[in-house]
């Protein structure tokens, strides 16, 4: 049977009372007695349970962390960030997949509520009424990233997706191009669909470049979207030379239709793509795209977190810069 705090009280000979303090870094007792209360804990091999603790210091040292889809390269990144962060500062991630559409996010939002968690990291997805309500009602801090809302008290960490995606249109066209197509999201989406799009659609009309719309296909930001927006393209466009991919997945299917087609990359197509994912580099040819530094998001949303749970202050939002990489998916149209 593992040792209670009480186990750990008789064997230093001090009160349960003082054993807390000693675990929660609280004064009221000498070094010797936190000597005496750190060696009883080590004979008894004591694991100090959080929920018990937060009932001395109303923290359970945990963090939630709230993605669409967990398993994606996209979530990973921002994950490895977070997580780098909050322990770190000795917080436990608590990581939940809310599913497409954000269908399970009430129900894990109950989920941390009844494990008591700090604070909340919510990414990518819109943060709805509902969902806002709930965690209004949980009184923890929230921290938005990839994402943002039109609530002020709720701060975010993202690229600004307008100039990004406007960037990246920008460098195809300086290359050349005049018969650009976008495989990007849906434009009903706030976050990374209809900014992105608008960003792309304002590059070309800056160039005087002919915007077309059955030159914006929606590719769902996954790899299996890019190849049949990409089929559905070249099958009814025959002079398209560039293809902006609002997401690395949608752009490496991009290039893997154009190889089943028998359209050389960049040769007679150039593709650009979007967030600057592990798999951009491995991609063959490795993609050009535009990075945005997911990890960094993740830590800096991990960051603002803590400090809002630490001292009850608002946070600042934050836009982070892009960069354009360049490898070697892209080249003047022949």
């Amino acid at each position: 049977m593992s040792a209670t705090i009480k186990d750990v009280a008789q064997r230093a000979e001090v009160s349960v009372a003082t054993v807390s303090r000693v675990l929660n870094n609280l004064p009221g007792y000498s070094e010797d007695t936190k000597q005496k209360v750190m060696q009883a804990i080590k004979e008894l091999g004591y694991q100090p349970n959080a929920i018990a603790r937060g009932l001395i210091n109303k923290r359970t040292q945990t963090i939630g962390v709230l993605f669409p889809n967990v398993s994606s390269s996209f979530s990973s990144e921002i994950l490895h960030g977070v997580e780098e962060e909050a322990h770190k500062h000795n917080y436990s991630v608590i990581v939940c997949n809310t599913a497409e559409d954000g269908k399970r996010t009430m129900k894990y939002l109950q989920v941390l509520r009844e494990k008591q968690v700090d604070g909340i990291i919510f990414s990518s997805g819109v943060l709805k009424e509902d969902y806002y309500k709930a965690m209004q009602t949980m009184g923890t801090p929230v921290v938005l990233v990839a994402t943002k809302s039109d609530y002020d008290q709720v701060p975010y960490v993202k690229v600004d997706d307008y100039q990004a995606s406007y960037d990246a249109a920008d460098y195809l066209i300086r290359q050349g191009h005049r018969r650009v197509a976008m495989i990007g999201g849906s434009w009903l989406d706030p976050i990374a669909g209809r900014p992105r799009i608008e960003g792309f659609r304002q590059a070309l009309k800056d160039h005087g470049v002919e915007t077309r719309d059955d030159l914006i296909l929606d590719g769902g930001f996954s790899f299996e979207g890019g190849v049949a927006a990409t089929e559905r393209l070249l099958a009814s466009v025959s002079d398209v030379t560039a293809v902006f991919a609002a997401g690395d997945e949608m752009a490496i299917g991009a290039i893997s239709a154009a190889s089943r087609l028998g359209i050389s990359v960049p040769e007679q197509l150039s593709v650009i793509g979007f967030d600057n994912l592990k798999l951009a580099e491995m991609s063959n040819p490795p993609l050009t795209t535009v990075s945005q530094p997911l990890q960094e998001m993740g830590r800096l949303a991990s960051r603002k977190l803590i400090a809002m749970m630490e001292s009850g202050a608002p946070a600042d939002s934050e836009i982070v810069p892009h960069e354009l990489i360049k490898r070697r998916t892209v080249c003047p149209p022949s």
